[in-house]
């Protein structure tokens, strides 16, 4: 088994981090104490703290005003009625302003490992479901042996919102495929938002499974971005930040995301994609995704390096 990595060159690191940091710099810049205000009531809308104050995997909390590396989990929850939901997309982001890097590591969501808090050992994206945020941070804290710092959490289908606000994304699909009663031909497509959520939902069809699913999401998060900076998107602000306060939740405080505007953005104008090898194999007629010994160990090692911790 080998560990894929692939570097994509991009304008600034916040096309990795996601939409809410990008609309800080571009909304400070052109808009200034009107976009700063409303970004602030969305910050405060979007805060959910956590009750620890750092990760027990830390000696001592992050200091972002001394630009020390740290790490986010980006999780992608489709939360559906009657459902607590389940993180669907698990992204963590390492950021290390020493050597102007940022890896992201896509955790699969078969991905079987101990759910931490629950005693067992289960698909990773059911600690969501079962523990919300807290049981997900802690889970994928002992599956890849690092703290983890910080927590975006999107709710996908009401980011549908998100898309519509900025007009619409354009992708280029590479797989002919149906799903929700919509056909996705090959090429050049411009979705809604309703349409997005189905392009990022399909995986059955798709002989790469979650990795192929994977692409799609970071394609319709890098098209929102996209359109996100243009200037006929900036004059509807008011719009997408309202989507965000209702749709995110971080436990990043508006004075931390401004404190990594100052400092941090300067960093990674590249970033490398990490992808996890796995097996798939059926237990108990359940299909996981089993990593082994060798591969787990050189992700975990590849990661402490980027955060500087042994």
């Amino acid at each position: 088994m080998r560990l894929r990595k692939r570097k994509r060159r991009l304008r600034k690191w916040v096309k990795v981090t996601g939409t809410i940091l990008l609309l800080l710099l571009i909304g400070g810049g052109v808009y200034g104490s009107t976009v700063y205000k409303s970004f602030k009531n969305a910050v405060a809308a979007m805060h959910q703290p956590m009750e620890r104050e750092k990760s027990e995997k830390r000696a001592e909390p992050v200091s972002l005003k001394e630009k020390d590396p740290f790490s986010v989990l980006m999780l992608g929850v489709d939360e559906r009625e009657g459902d607590s939901g389940r993180s669907d997309t698990m992204i963590v982001l390492t950021v290390n302003p020493n050597n102007n890097s940022v890896k992201m590591l896509s955790i699969p969501r078969d991905t079987r490992t101990e759910i931490i808090g629950k005693g067992t050992e289960d698909k990773i994206n059911h600690a969501y479901a079962f523990g919300g945020i807290p049981m997900a941070l802690d889970t994928v804290e002992n599956f890849l042996d690092i703290p983890i710092d910080y927590y975006i959490e999107v709710n996908m289908k009401g980011f549908t919102g998100m898309v519509d606000a900025v007009g619409g994304v354009t992708v280029n699909n590479d797989l002919d495929f149906t799903q929700d009663g919509y056909h996705f031909p090959k090429g050049e497509l411009t979705l809604n938002g309703k349409k997005a959520l189905s392009y990022t939902r399909m995986r059955k069809e798709d002989p790469r499974g979650d990795f192929g699913r994977q692409i799609r999401q970071r394609q319709i998060i890098e098209g929102v971005i996209k359109e996100g900076a243009s200037f006929s998107s900036l004059t509807k602000f008011s719009d997408i930040f309202t989507v965000l306060g209702k749709n995110v939740k971080t436990n990043l405080t508006f004075d931390q995301m401004v404190a990594i505007q100052k400092g941090y953005k300067h960093v990674g104008t590249s970033i490398e994609q990490m992808e996890i090898e796995e097996e798939g194999t059926r237990i108990d007629n359940i299909y996981y995704g089993l990593v082994s010994e060798e591969e787990i160990q050189r992700v975990q090692m590849e990661l402490k390096s980027e955060l500087e911790i042994k």
